[in-house]
């Protein structure tokens, strides 16, 4: 009989990575247990299967925040000889999907070495800039006056970055989009989009499964993880909307830039920049102290290299509005352009990446809770 099960585990598991398999041997633990089943949404989602097939790990995997609140309330963790340690075995999947679903595919790789790869990238786009500044200020006598655009013209700067960024959003779209075909059969309501963007922006599922947050070293509960997301994202997204506001500004308004320090988008980039400053310090500090049992630690470099990346945008962006005036300016201008076209270059296949995914896990989730139960057990 064992080795009948054991036929059945292993057909079970053809097609998976050792990380795969290990996430289905976990799972199988943890759904005839079911003590965390009130946490985050990870445990209900494994109640509605009674296997888990390739897809649906993948899908959990990055339905997992990695918030830590299961690995201190179980029973079976190491050094329990069940070893079940669910954050850990879904970070590792996390990755592989990244790499699995990548666009184009053969750029997965990146992954594996993404801190060595952001480093890169930031230089190499420092180096770029240096020489295109040269390149065309090389006889000119033009003024500055606090005007980037007398560093480098403003069509060079869109054609340059809109290139970059819309290969990124591209290939993060197809990214998404071949996620979500694999764990996914069926379309999604306005209700479940609707629920799964509450969740994204609030991120709901960073409070630990009971509102008082995540665990970091040990097993003490602390929102502090959730705030410092809630002030990078945002933060994140105010630069952004700075980004699209000045860019009515310029074809709408035909205001040109510099603009005025009271003005829409210096305020709202301001705003931005400050929390793009707090939420990576914060996020950098406690992912130092993390237990490391909560993560895979073949992820730091990646983890680490994004943060210090939005971190250092952040910091060349406030002093290059502060010194816009100085005869620093080009300098900081410079380095602010090297920084942020890091990030795009590197965008769809970095940390970045992992909200998108987590975005399509969260609509799957808010799918199927209103789908009926296909397991038709007991009273079902």
């Amino acid at each position: 009989m064992q080795q009948l099960n054991d036929l059945i585990q292993e057909a079970r598991r053809t097609g998976m990575s050792d990380q795969e398999g290990e996430v289905d041997r976990i799972m199988t633990i943890c759904n005839a247990c079911r003590y965390c089943e009130g946490f985050c949404a990870v445990f209900p989602a494994m109640t509605r299967r009674l296997q888990f097939n390739k897809a649906d790990i993948n899908y959990l995997a990055n339905l997992c925040h990695n918030c830590g609140a299961c690995l201190h309330s179980c029973q079976y963790a190491p050094p329990n000889e069940f070893a079940v340690n669910v954050p850990q075995a879904m970070a590792a999947v996390r990755q592989e999907t990244y790499v699995e679903y990548a666009w184009p595919k053969s750029f997965g790789r990146l992954y594996k070495n993404n801190g060595v790869i952001v480093a890169l990238a930031c230089s190499l786009a420092l180096a770029f800039f240096l020489w295109l500044s040269t390149a065309l200020r090389e006889n000119s006598n033009v003024t500055l006056n606090g005007n980037f655009y007398a560093v480098f013209p403003h069509n060079v700067l869109v054609l340059i970055f809109g290139a970059v960024f819309s290969f990124s959003m591209l290939a993060l779209g197809i990214g998404f989009y071949n996620f979500w075909r694999n764990i996914s059969k069926t379309g999604a309501s306005i209700a479940a989009i609707g629920e799964s963007a509450h969740d994204a922006l609030t991120m709901k599922y960073l409070d630990g499964g009971h509102g008082q947050g995540c665990n970091n070293e040990d097993d003490g509960f602390t929102l502090w993880r959730k705030r410092f997301h809630h002030f990078t994202f945002y933060g994140f997204m105010l630069c952004f909307a700075s980004t699209s506001v000045a860019t009515l500004y310029h074809y709408v308004l035909k205001l040109d830039a510099p603009y005025a320090f009271n003005s829409l988008p210096v305020i709202l980039g301001t705003v931005g920049g400050l929390g793009l400053l707090i939420g990576p310090i914060g996020l950098l500090f406690l992912n130092l102290r993390r237990n490391p049992l909560h993560g895979d630690a073949r992820q730091k470099p990646m983890d680490r290299a994004f943060i210090l990346l939005l971190f250092l945008i952040s910091l060349s962006g406030l002093f290059l509005l502060v010194l816009r005036e100085s005869a620093l300016m080009s300098y900081l201008l410079i380095i602010h352009l090297g920084f942020v076209m890091g990030l795009f270059l590197t965008m769809p296949y970095g940390k970045f990446a992992h909200g998108i995914y987590r975005m399509a896990a969260l609509l799957k989730n808010a799918v199927e809770k209103r789908q009926p139960s296909t397991l038709k057990l007991g009273s079902d």
